[in-house]
């Protein structure tokens, strides 16, 4: 079981297949974590390099190198980051890119730490210019430059740092600059999951909070969870509570099924802004291509969450395209609404066929 929380709002943490945690979501998230890579689903290559590296620190009794951890919301970042602390039985220090606005934010955070302590810096992409630039030295030299008085007069007093493992965590990679990004001594990217991954995380989560259900219920959930725990939790959870008031507490395929037609997830896990998009593109544009603010206005929404929050699911489960002449849906966006794309279109792609048949 592994989810990251990201202290994120908005459009997507009211969903309940978004992607960003909200406040029932981290402390649910809190008794599921694992506490070890034994414990931790998924993500293979990722636990196999990293116990490598954590086996090695401890062998020469050194601190871990500094490690980044970048993907999406909810495949586990956070947890492995208490992870890692609690594999070199170090203590563990949270705080976000967003919260440190100064430099002297993070000096206040450096000069705290204690020998061998981890510090877990969450979305760091987004940490001022000027924090970014002390965390350089800090992170390679274990040192950090204090800047004391102001113009002509002002004086720079080395301090030198305890050894520490910096864990970041990103969902935008591409925006850590290259100096940054070259000080981590490990990268790790991690994958959304597959269903049968999934179906090991339900299981877990269902065992742990003393919920019965079967496997095929089980596979219900995990094949509407956008491949990641965080949302197979979450459905779960609210699975829990229909088959607590419909029936008698066993989650079945039939029970599981009926509980997330009543929250309006689908077989794909597409939800109704998910649905509302695809049905304004083929309904009332005939498969594109449209541009993204005639799409947002025609589903009765803002530009920004049509653009962040409905199109990256939906370009990844390949039932839209996003082109130079705006959003066009796929065939499969055509079949998975049960319509059929109009006579003269190349599977709903919005292009005239060669011969115009």
């Amino acid at each position: 079981m592994n989810w990251d929380d990201p202290t994120d709002t908005g459009a997507d943490a009211e969903r309940l297949v978004g992607a960003v945690a909200d406040r029932e979501d981290q402390a649910v998230e809190a008794a599921l974590r694992p506490k070890d890579l034994g414990e931790f689903i998924g993500q293979e290559k990722v636990r196999e390099q990293l116990d490598l590296v954590l086996r090695a620190a401890r062998a020469r009794g050194a601190t871990a190198d500094h490690v980044l951890l970048s993907g999406a919301p909810g495949l586990g970042k956070t947890t492995l980051s208490m992870i890692i602390a609690a594999e070199m039985g170090a203590p563990i220090r949270i705080t976000s890119g967003p919260a440190i606005q100064h430099a002297g934010d993070l000096a206040a955070i450096l000069s705290s730490l204690q020998e061998g302590e981890v510090l877990f810096l969450d979305e760091i992409h987004r940490m001022s210019r000027p924090a970014e630039e002390m965390l350089y030295m800090a992170m390679e030299d274990f040192r950090v430059d204090v800047i004391v008085g102001k113009g002509p007069g002002a004086t720079a007093i080395p301090l030198e740092l305890p050894p520490f493992t910096l864990v970041g965590a990103t969902t935008r990679a591409g925006l850590l600059p290259p100096p940054l990004r070259d000080r981590f001594g490990f990268t790790a990217h991690m994958e959304f999951y597959e269903p049968r991954e999934l179906v090991r995380v339900v299981h877990r989560s269902a065992n742990l909070l003393d919920v019965e259900i079967e496997p095929a219920g089980a596979a219900e959930i995990a094949g509407r969870s956008r491949g990641t725990p965080r949302i197979a939790n979450r459905l779960l959870r609210r699975v829990r509570d229909y088959a607590q008031v419909k029936a008698d507490g066993l989650i079945t395929r039939e029970i599981a099924h009926a509980a997330l037609a009543v929250y309006e997830v689908d077989e794909r896990g597409l939800d109704r802004l998910d649905r509302a998009v695809l049905e304004a593109l083929l309904k009332l544009f005939g498969g594109g291509p449209v541009g993204l603010s005639t799409l947002a206005v025609a589903v009765g929404e803002e530009r920004e969450t049509v653009e962040e929050v409905a199109e990256p699911f939906l370009v990844r489960e390949g039932l839209l395209a996003r082109t130079p002449r705006g959003r066009v849906a796929t065939p499969a966006a055509w079949a998975h609404l049960g319509l059929t794309a109009p006579r003269g279109t190349t599977g709903g792609t919005g292009q005239q066929d060669l011969f115009g048949t």
